[in-house]
């Protein structure tokens, strides 16, 4: 079988997405303007970036129900939630425990598939998500002894996570009818929407910013999310979803590493060691939950060769 290759070697690709997302959190912590209005920016440029391609997904769109369109409006609703407090917790906490916290997004997305679609897991790759969770728990801990306002931010980053979990909980159901390119586009404006309604309820400048603020707005959008997000999502035609999903395990250490690196940010030992549990624990997760998935896919060819191969079966 002839296996697409892309211009470019993919480790090369996953590097430079590792690194693109890797400075989200760095351009979040030099921009001085508020959260709501950094996130409102990043999802407004990103979706100017996406709309040239918006044109020929009409009838796709005329297609989309009102149901749908409710559920569009809780997923941007999820996403802008989610831009709000993660993007906040770094007002407060390091780069280090916010974007490792944030990794535990998994944990999340396991819980609510259980309970929204009775989705089961292993019990071993349930002993990595037990691990990192303690991980979490140290990062806290070491939080603790720096300043009341680090777990502000942790508990607002934990917060941004369940948020984000719905949101992609919301576009698994979605992305079943509607093609991931115009859902992604439709929820970018929308939580872009929700942004500019909270910012104008709460009496926020939508424009008086000096120019440094409107570059970071742009490299937002431009860097985290185009050579970072939507080139793993572009990779997944080249390679498999375990190999794009470990790789995003990458970030919170090239974002400790850059804010060491940028803005002189230091781990306590409890720090490090907490992120060493998480990384590690959701490794293992992720590897497990391969495993399973490599084993359930033989099952179902296993049964699919057993059909064929019994009188009077017909293809």
């Amino acid at each position: 079988m002839h296996v697409k290759k892309p211009p470019v070697p993919v480790p090369v690709l996953l590097l430079t997405g590792i690194v693109a997302i890797s400075f989200s959190a760095i351009f979040v912590k030099w921009s001085s303007a508020p959260a709501s209005v950094q996130g409102m920016y990043r999802l407004l440029f990103t979706s100017l970036l996406m709309l040239p391609f918006a044109p020929r997904y009409g009838e796709e769109i005329k297609a989309i129900s009102r149901k749908e369109w409710l559920l569009l409006g809780a997923s941007g609703f999820m996403l802008a939630l989610h831009f709000l407090l993660w993007m906040g917790s770094l007002k407060y906490t390091s780069v280090a425990s916010s974007t490792m916290i944030m990794s535990l997004e998994p944990v999340f997305i396991m819980v609510g598939s259980f309970l929204l679609y009775k989705e089961r897991s292993a019990v071993s790759a349930i002993l990595g998500l037990a691990v990192a969770i303690v991980g979490v728990c140290l990062i806290g801990w070491g939080d603790v002894g720096l300043s009341p306002d680090n777990v502000k931010g942790d508990l607002l980053s934990i917060g941004g996570t369940a948020a984000v979990a719905v949101h992609l909980l919301i576009g698994k159901k979605l992305v079943a009818r509607i093609p991931s390119y115009l859902y992604s586009l439709i929820v970018f404006i929308l939580a872009g929407a929700v942004f500019a309604v909270y910012n104008g309820v709460s009496g926020i400048s939508f424009f008086d910013y000096p120019p440094r603020e409107w570059g970071i707005f742009v490299l937002l959008a431009v860097v985290p999310t185009v050579f970072g997000h939507i080139l793993f999502n572009w990779l997944l035609q080249y390679t498999s979803a375990t190999t794009v999903s470990m790789s995003i395990l990458g970030e919170p250490v090239g974002a400790s590493i850059l804010a060491f690196m940028l803005l002189g940010e230091r781990l306590t030992g409890l720090q490090w060691s907490g992120g060493v549990l998480v990384l590690g624990g959701l490794a293992f997760y992720l590897y497990m939950g391969s495993r399973a998935a490599a084993r359930e896919q033989e099952e179902l060819i296993r049964q699919a060769n057993e059909r064929l191969q019994m009188p009077g079966s017909v293809i």
